[in-house]
C-alpha cells in the first residue's frame, strides 16, 4: 500500500493567503482542510480554516502585517489544531518567466531567479516568494515545490507567443507568457481521454483568461505578458492600444504607480460599473443601473469575441469549457456569451444551462459546452506529490 503524506498548498498574493490541505497515497488524494488569511497589510485581518464538508475549524481576527506573518498564523492554527504534519508544501508562483517551464523543486538558486522575475508581476511574485521563505524559516527541512502559472502555455507556436516588436526584447523575455495554466492543466487531466481535438477553456473569474488547445496541446491564449491582458475582467481593462498608455504618460501625467493602479485595480467591470467588480452585484443592478448593464454587457461581448477569434487559431471548435467562480456559477453570463456562436456550431439548451449540469449545448449542438469545477490546489498537491515521493 502506497505510503500516506500530507501536503499543504499554498498561494500567497498581496493581501490573501489561500490553502488547501491534502492527505496523498498513490493518486488517491483527500482534502483535510482547506481556508485562507484575508487582508494582509491592511487592518481587520482574518483567519478561516474549515473542512472538508465546509464545518468551521476556526475564524480569528489578528492582525496581519505582510505575508509572512500571515503564513506563520495558519502555521499556529494548524497546531492549535492538532492537524496531521506535513510532510511538503506545493506553491502555486504566478511567473515562471521564459526558462521556468515545469514545476520544480524549491532551492536557493530558484529563490533568485524567482526574485529576478520580480518586475514580469510585481503585484504577484513578492508574496509568492515570501511564502516560500516563511515556510523554510519555520520548517527548515521540509521540502518545498513551485507550480508556476505561465508554464502550460510555454508549448505554443512561436508566432503564439510573440508581440511584433524588435528581436531584441523578445530576448528580453518579452513576451505573451498566459496565466492560469494550472488550472487549464487540470482540467485537460480532469478530460482525461475525453480531450477533443479543438478545444477553447475559459477561466472566467475576477481574473479571467482562456486557452485554446490543439490536440490536447495550448495553441494560443488571451493574457499576454501580465495579467491585466487579453479580455477585460473585475479590475483589469484586458488589452488596450498602446497609444491610450502614451497619451495618459504624456497628456494626464501619469507615472507608473498611477498606471499600474488603473490597470490593476481600477479597471474592467469596477471600472465601466462605478459601483463593483464582482459579477453577481452587477446582474442584480443591471435592471436598473445603466452602467453596471453595459459593464455585463462589455464583458460577454469581449469573451464571445476571444472565443471566435481562438475558434479561428484554432480552424474551428469541438469544445467550449467554462470553468473559474463566474464560468461555474453565472448562468446568465454563460448564455451571453454563447448568443451569436451559432455559427461554430454550438448551441445552448436553457434548462440544462440553468440547472448548472455538466453538459449545458442541447443533443443537436455540433459543438458541446462544458462546466467544469477547476481545482488548481489539487493540480498543486499532485505535482508536489510527484516531485518529492515518486
Amino acid at each position: 500500500m502506497p505510503a500516506r503524506h500530507t501536503i499543504l498548498c499554498i498561494n500567497v498574493g498581496s493581501s490573501s493567503c489561500k490553502f488547501a490541505l491534502y492527505s496523498v497515497s498513490g493518486r488517491a488524494e483527500t482534502l483535510i482542510a482547506e481556508g485562507a488569511a484575508d487582508r494582509i497589510g491592511s487592518s481587520g485581518g482574518k483567519i478561516r480554516i474549515h473542512d472538508a464538508n465546509g464545518r468551521s475549524l476556526a475564524e480569528s481576527d489578528r492582525e496581519l502585517a505582510r505575508p509572512q506573518v500571515a503564513v506563520d498564523a495558519l502555521f499556529d492554527e494548524f497546531e492549535r489544531l492538532n492537524l496531521p504534519p506535513l510532510d511538503a508544501v506545493g506553491h502555486r508562483i504566478v511567473h515562471g518567466g521564459p526558462h521556468h517551464v515545469a514545476p520544480e523543486i524549491v532551492t536557493s538558486a530558484l529563490i533568485d531567479d524567482l526574485k529576478a522575475l520580480i518586475p514580469f508581476a510585481p503585484l504577484h511574485m513578492p508574496g509568492g516568494i515570501e511564502g516560500i521563505e516563511a515556510v523554510a524559516a519555520r520548517y527548515p527541512k521540509l521540502p518545498q515545490v513551485t507550480c508556476f502559472d505561465t508554464a502550460f502555455h510555454r508549448g505554443m507556436p512561436e508566432r503564439a507567443e510573440r508581440f511584433p516588436l524588435p528581436r531584441e526584447l523578445w530576448d528580453a523575455g518579452i513576451r505573451r507568457y498566459g496565466f492560469h495554466g494550472i488550472s487549464y492543466e487540470y482540467i485537460l487531466q480532469t478530460l482525461g481521454a475525453d480531450v477533443p481535438p479543438r478545444l477553447i477553456i475559459a477561466h472566467l473569474g475576477n481574473g479571467a483568461s482562456m486557452a485554446a488547445v490543439l490536440n490536447g496541446h495550448p495553441h494560443d491564449t488571451t493574457m499576454g505578458f501580465t495579467p491585466a491582458g487579453g479580455f477585460m475582467m473585475g479590475t483589469r481593462p484586458g488589452d488596450l492600444d498602446p497609444g491610450v498608455i502614451v497619451y495618459l504618460l504624456e497628456q494626464k501625467h501619469f507615472d507608473a504607480k498611477r498606471l499600474a493602479e488603473l490597470v490593476n485595480l481600477k479597471s474592467g467591470l469596477l471600472g465601466v460599473s462605478g459601483i463593483s467588480s464582482d459579477v453577481k452585484t452587477l446582474l442584480d443592478s443591471r435592471s436598473a443601473n445603466a452602467d453596471a448593464a453595459m459593464a455585463i454587457q462589455m464583458f460577454c461581448y469581449q469573451i464571445r469575441k476571444s472565443v471566435g477569434a481562438l475558434a479561428a487559431a484554432l480552424g474551428g471548435l469541438d469544445m467550449l469549457i467554462f470553468t473559474g467562480g463566474i464560468g461555474e456559477h453565472a448562468t446568465a453570463v454563460r448564455a451571453e456569451v454563447c448568443d451569436g456562436l451559432a455559427y461554430l456550431g454550438l448551441a445552448i439548451d436553457p434548462r440544462r444551462t440553468g440547472s448548472n449540469q455538466d453538459t449545458i449545448s442541447s443533443a443537436g449542438s455540433k459543438c458541446r459546452v462544458r462546466v467544469i469545477p477547476t481545482n488548481e490546489n489539487l493540480m498543486v498537491a499532485r505535482h508536489t506529490a510527484r516531485l518529492v515521493f515518486e
